[in-house]
């Protein structure tokens, strides 16, 4: 792991009396999150320019658009705040005037190429380029203020340049990430470009929507999760990310499923499914395969498993734009339903392991569809459930629909784009291709024992030249 440079510490904050102090209550959406660790999203570009030169012509440019960026976004420049006694005055989101998130500068010499590289590496050789959340203060009633994002960005000399994001979820999920990350790196290029009349606004990014009173909360679950909360995690309230994981022997690797070998997938699997389904979704078919194949990868490494285990997948749907909801698509925060698939170990690893992968995921999408908030009255206690030690848990993060790679600041599109938690939370991810050529495919970034990333590779690859053979 190479260590790194720290060339500039400073705070960015939205231009100055541009937008009032306001509060943002949590939702029933948002509640759910406190169990989460901090989500880091990386992206690389390329320059070959030397580190003086990114400092004077491209840094100024980063630094003005994130402001500009931030008015509107006001969220990740705010704090989370938790009152002395939460069991009466429910935690929430406040910015005041000033308020600003924490911004670095550094210098790496690690090898540009291996960084980006989709092959097996260390899933250290990231970890200097991600900034950590600043702790939290503790004014003098006892009120505790968290950050809720600070950003790193750091420079290979003459290679490229990397932006790093850590926030905490409870200031909203991936698509208001990526809807901010996208406003600011179209200010970013129309600002470079010098052509300010390319703003935002007047493409295909509006301004986020901000009124929490969209979200309708009729059976009162937001009441129901903090109650809930407190009386489990009232004394863990800490969101700084001080969770160490060990990550002796552990690599990092991008599959990288073209669409040919997508739609090969999707046509194998369609015959195969009992439900008579006439289409099979690339997140279905995606997601069985990898968690088949995840499962056969541990299981070639362990003597002895129990195949009556319930191994657990876990999905997210965005409810945004549900009938029932009324809730816009511009809507930042959290609007997410937890979707959950049980099947026992035995029947992952079996002959039919993916086809009853895929009949269950098509199930659960199908319920989703009929009731979004059907999950919701137990959500909480199932976390608890999964979170407990043994538990077999693969959790599902990003989707391609959010379109990573379709981020320029004004140099290019990333050469490559990632969730940088995935290595320590249990979360594989998926995304769009950053090599579009010959259609879209999928992406899916994961991180395992080195021993095991080469039995899933090598399982991943025979499971697709068996389907190939089988057409």
């Amino acid at each position: 792991m190479t260590s790194i440079k720290v060339i500039e510490q400073c705070q960015v904050a939205p231009p100055p009396g541009s937008l009032p102090s306001t509060t943002l209550p949590l939702t029933f959406f948002d509640i759910p999150w406190f169990y989460c660790h901090p989500v880091q999203r990386i992206f690389f570009y390329h320059f070959p320019h030397p580190t003086h030169h990114f400092l004077q012509t491209t840094l100024p440019i980063l630094k003005h658009s994130l402001s500009l960026s931030l008015q509107h976004f006001f969220p990740f420049s705010s704090n989370l705040i938790v009152p002395p006694n939460p069991h009466h005055h429910v935690p929430y989101i406040r910015y005041l005037d000033g308020d600003s998130l924490s911004f670095t500068v550094a210098e790496s010499a690690a090898d540009f190429n291996l960084l980006i590289s989709d092959s097996p590496q260390d899933v250290q050789n990231w970890h200097p380029l991600v900034p950590t959340l600043p702790s939290h203060l503790t004014e003098e009633d006892g009120t505790r203020v968290f950050p809720l994002m600070a950003i790193q960005i750091t420079v290979l000399p003459n290679s490229g340049f990397s932006i790093c994001l850590t926030f905490n979820h409870l200031a909203g999920d991936g698509k208001s990430l990526h809807h901010f990350i996208k406003y600011w790196a179209s200010v970013s290029k129309a600002t470079r470009s010098g052509d300010l009349s390319l703003t935002p606004l007047e493409g295909s990014l509006s301004l986020p929507f901000h009124d929490r009173n969209r979200v309708k909360d009729p059976k009162g679950l937001k009441l129901v999760y903090t109650r809930e909360l407190l009386d489990s995690e009232s004394e863990k309230m800490e969101f700084a990310g001080i969770v160490q994981d060990v990550y002796t022997n552990k690599v990092r690797a991008t599959l990288v499923l073209s669409r040919e070998r997508v739609e090969k997938l999707k046509k194998w699997t369609t015959l195969k499914c009992a439900l008579g389904i006439q289409h099979v979704s690339t997140f279905v078919v995606t997601c069985s395969l990898i968690w088949v194949c995840m499962i056969k990868s541990e299981q070639s490494n362990v003597n002895c498993v129990d195949e009556h285990q319930l191994c657990y997948l876990v999905f997210l749907a965005d409810c945004r734009g549900r009938p029932e909801l009324s809730i816009p698509s511009t809507y930042f925060g959290n609007c997410l339903a937890t979707c959950i698939v049980a099947i026992k170990r035995g029947e992952l690893v079996g002959e039919n392991g993916i086809v009853e992968v895929a009949n269950a995921i098509q199930r659960e999408v199908r319920d989703w569809k009929k009731d979004a908030l059907r999950r919701t009255e137990t959500l909480m206690s199932d976390y608890r459930e999964l979170a407990k030690p043994g538990q077999c848990v693969v959790v599902v993060a990003g989707s391609p629909k959010l379109g990573v790679y379709e981020t320029d600041f004004g140099w290019g599109k990333p050469k490559k784009s990632e969730a940088v938690h995935l290595d320590s939370s249990g979360s594989i991810s998926l995304s769009d291709c950053r090599d579009k050529e010959g259609g879209s495919g999928i992406e899916v970034g994961l991180a395992l024992e080195r021993i095991r990333m080469t039995a899933f590779l090598n399982i991943v690859e025979a499971q697709l030249n068996n389907i190939v053979a089988h057409e």
